[in-house]
Parts: structure tokens; sequence; C-alpha cells
């Protein structure tokens, strides 16, 4: 290990997918399944995504979100209700069409009984989620609906990558329904600033809102709000979106009310998700070419303890020192829990159990041995600087300010996201800096080329359709804050109303 530059190889600028998939495998993340384009998400990756429920689904509770579970196998028939809904997800859908196997005349078991309607498996929840809200709601009074649930989807994508894009992945949706246009769109923005919230506040990577274009909307929504992300190769992460979905699928599934003056009236609905995708971006936000870095608010234990025993004879008494300390920490709140603390005991080399919790990305890491506690020290690490910096805090100091050190990682993971984001945010006016800009061998300085370009446009499709043939950027928002600028399409030297957000993406 010290012959070598770093622990992940190939580096971040050498090859950056492939130090992405290797970040996952060294902190023991998630692997490929003997399903094509599915992934087993190990207990690592696994007990992240919990955290992220957990808080999340505070979050929901807090606005006065129940959760729910519904089918996982969808009729065709409510598929075909909605038109527009059900041609964006069609190319995506896999369709159980038999209810049993059999043997054939060589032995081979063979898909037998037919199904007398196949049955899609869930790919999203609008429609039989509707079915449902057409029995439960008649009145004003069953108003509003706020539901979500914990789920696992399946969109069949061929070209696959751990967490960002599989066949298969988890992830939370809330469905709710309203009896006006206006509650409807204030629950749409409500949830898109929770998602703001955790991503910043939690996960520590800094988002940009905005409202998707009609060519990339949900289909079937009548509009669709999101928060973008960049990663560190500067591509866009879509995080989380946000859809504010009218009364189409009202309709579609007759989800009517009785008003308070007797009339009778469709509902309004919203629908919103986050996904196992923000594992993903984690590791592009924040990972380095040691392997992971986790905020310590999403970790699953903020501190590792690592004995240090050179002598048999010193295990005992080192071994309760390290227990001792874990439990003392234990008694500590931070972000309104008790720390999680893990004391590693596996009999192994000390620098491959240090390296093995670097590249896990455990915030904090101890180590003590027999000078250590004869001294009342701990040497402490933090896994935001160089492997090998070190401090030495006597243990009071280190039980008192630990929270303070947790809180100074935080902070600084998304200060330094933030950074390395605005660092790469380019106002452009001309259609061949724009080009250029995401060209790198036309750039003055191709490691630094490409990121956002906050560009004007005119609202014309054609533009999104032609720069993404030709460069493979889309628009990823039209930001929904900041001033409105009005100026000049560079593509097509019509009006402007504002500047909207390209680049290329996950």
């Amino acid at each position: 290990m010290k012959n070598k530059k770093s622990a992940i190889e190939p580096t971040r600028e050498e090859n950056y997918s492939e130090w992405y998939q290797q970040v996952i495998r060294a902190a023991d993340l998630a692997e490929h399944s003997p399903v094509r384009g599915c992934m087993v998400i190990k207990p690592w990756g696994y007990g992240i995504w919990e955290n992220i429920q957990r808080i999340l689904d505070g979050m929901f509770k807090a606005t006065g979100h129940q959760n729910a579970y519904f089918p996982l196998f969808i009729p065709l028939s409510f598929l075909q209700k909605e038109a527009e809904h059900v041609e964006g997800f069609a190319k995506e859908c896999a369709v159980v069409t038999h209810h049993r196997l059999e043997k054939n005349s060589k032995g081979e078991l063979v898909p037998a009984g037919e199904l007398e309607e196949p049955l899609v498996v869930r790919p999203t929840s609008e429609t039989i989620i509707g079915e449902m809200f057409s029995k439960w709601v008649t009145s004003y009074r069953d108003l509003p609906l706020l539901i979500n649930q914990w789920a696992n989807v399946v969109r069949w994508e061929m070209r696959t990558r751990l967490f960002l894009r599989t066949a298969e992945f988890l992830w939370q949706e809330g469905h709710t329904a309203h009896a006006t246009k206006e509650e409807a769109l204030e629950e749409t923005m409500r949830m898109l600033n929770t998602y703001t919230e955790f991503a910043e506040k939690t996960l520590a990577i800094p988002v940009i809102k905005g409202e998707k274009t009609e060519k990339e909307r949900f289909p079937g929504a009548v509009s669709t709000y999101t928060i973008e992300m960049m990663m560190q190769d500067r591509k866009a992460l879509q995080g989380g979106t946000s859809h504010f979905l009218g009364q189409n699928f009202a309709k579609g599934s007759n989800i009517k009310f009785r008003d308070a003056q007797g009339g009778e009236q469709f509902v309004w609905t919203t629908s919103w998700g986050m996904t196992t995708r923000m594992i993903g971006a984690l590791v592009m936000t924040h990972s380095d070419d040691d392997g992971l870095i986790l905020p310590p608010k999403i970790a699953l234990s903020q501190i590792v303890i690592l004995p240090v025993i050179h002598k048999e004879e010193t295990r005992k008494e080192v071994m309760g020192y390290c227990h001792s300390l874990a439990g003392e920490l234990r008694h500590v709140l931070y972000d309104g829990r008790p720390l999680s603390v893990f004391v590693d005991e596996r009999e192994m080399g000390g620098g491959d159990k240090l390296w093995s919790w670097v590249k896990k990305g455990v915030p904090l890491r101890l180590e003590i041995g027999p000078r250590d506690m004869a001294a009342g020290n701990v040497t402490v690490a933090r896994r935001d600087r160089a492997p090998r910096e070190t401090q030495q805090l006597s243990r009071q100091a280190l039980v008192s300010s630990v929270t303070n050190i947790l809180d100074e990682i935080q902070t600084g993971l998304f200060v330094r996201a933030k950074k390395f984001r605005d660092q790469h945010v380019k106002k452009i006016d001309s259609k061949e800096e724009f080009y250029a800009f995401f060209t790198p061998k036309n750039a003055e300085k191709p490691e630094i080329h490409g990121g956002f370009a906050y560009t004007h446009w005119c609202g014309d499709r054609s533009v999104e359709d032609q720069v993404q043939a030709d460069l493979g950027v889309t628009i990823r928002c039209i930001p929904l804050d900041g001033e409105q600028e009005e100026g000049t399409c560079p593509f097509t030297g019509k009006k402007s109303a504002r500047r909207v957000i390209f680049a290329k993406s996950y």
C-alpha cells in the first residue's frame, strides 16, 4: 500500500468511470448480481440506505404523510388509462404474462398458464395508487390524502451502472391528492424543498432547484421540478423530483370528491421520489482517490476505534480501554441520536485494517495502544484529511469536542462540494463558446472544461434535440432561484426570458 500513490486505482483523473466502480467495490457497498442489470446491495451500502430512509421518513411524517404499500404488479389496462404516461415508460416495462412453470418433453421448465391480462412490474405507481385513491376519496373531508411508500421498482435498463442506473432499484414514492390546484402546487414545492434540505444538510451535497422542460418532464405530469447536483467529473445528476400532476391522473383513475357545496370535482394530485441513486451521488460528490468519504450525518458509524496491539499480553487491557471509550462516546448525542461507534477487533495487520476503514469512508478513526492509554491520549484521524494526518487529543478533550469535529467535517464537505460546483458553472452567450465548453479537445484548459453552462434558451425544443444529438448535453433545469435576466438565445437568435442549466448528465 505504501508504494501506491493512492488506495484506489485508477484515480479520478485517470478514469473517472472506473474509479467510481472501484470506490464502490473497495467500500463494499454493492456488486453486480447474477441477474443482468440488477445489483446486490451489501450491508455497508444498505446501511446507508437505511439511514436515508430513516431521516427522510421522519421528514415526511413531520409534514403529515403516512406510509402505505401497494402491489408490485400493475394490470396493463391501468397503464393504458393515461396515454402519455404509458408511452413514457413503455420501453422500460418488464411484463409478466404467465403464472406457472411446467416441464416440457426435454425436462426443461417453461412458462405455462397464460394470464388473462398481462401484469407490468411496477415502474412507478401513479396508476394503481390512483385506482385505490378513487375508492378512498369521496368527500372534501377525505382531503388532503398524503401517502408515501418505500418500495422497489423495475425499469428495464440496457446500460447499467451500480446505484446510478439499474434495472431494479429502491426508492420512496409519495402520492397525494388535494381539493384545489393551489394546495397541490404547494405540496409539490414543499416536497422539492424537503429534498433540498435533506441533500444539503444531511448528504452535504449542494443542489440547484429548478423546473424541467417539457422534453424532460415526467410522463403525464403538468410540471416536474428537480434538484440537480454536480459530480466531480462535472456531470449533472438528478437527485430527486417532485411532480405536479394536475388532474390528468385523477381523470384517468376517476378520483372524484363532493365539495362543500355538494358539487362533484376531480382531485388534484402530486407525486415525488428519491432513490438509491443518492448513494451514487454520495460516492461521486465527496470521495477521493483513497476511497469513500461519508458525511457524519449519513454515516453508519461516525467513529471506528482501532486497537493497536503489538504484544499479546496487552490485548485485554487495550480492548477493555477501547470498549470503555466506545461506551462513553455512545452516550454523546449527534444530530439527535447517540453516536454510532464500532470497535474493530479483527486480527489483521494494522495497515490493512486502517486502510479498510479509509476506503469505507468512516468520518473519524481513533487509534489506541498502550502508550496512548498511559498518556491518557487518543490518536485521531479525520477522513476529510490526508490518511496519515493525525492529531493527539486527551480522552476527555475528544469526548467533549467530538460533535464539533463531526460538524466541521459535515460543513467542510458541503463547502468543498459547493466551491467545486461554483467553479464549474459558467455563463455562456455564444454557440461557439457553448460547443467548445462541452468539447474537451477544443477547450483551452481541458482539465477544467465542462460543467454547468448557464445559457439563454428561447424555449424551442429543437435546440434541446440538437445539442443532445451533437454533444450529449441536455437542459437539466430552469432554475427557480436567482434573478431572471432577459437576453438572446445563442442557438436561434430569438429572445429569451432567462438562463437555463445545460450539462452532460447521468
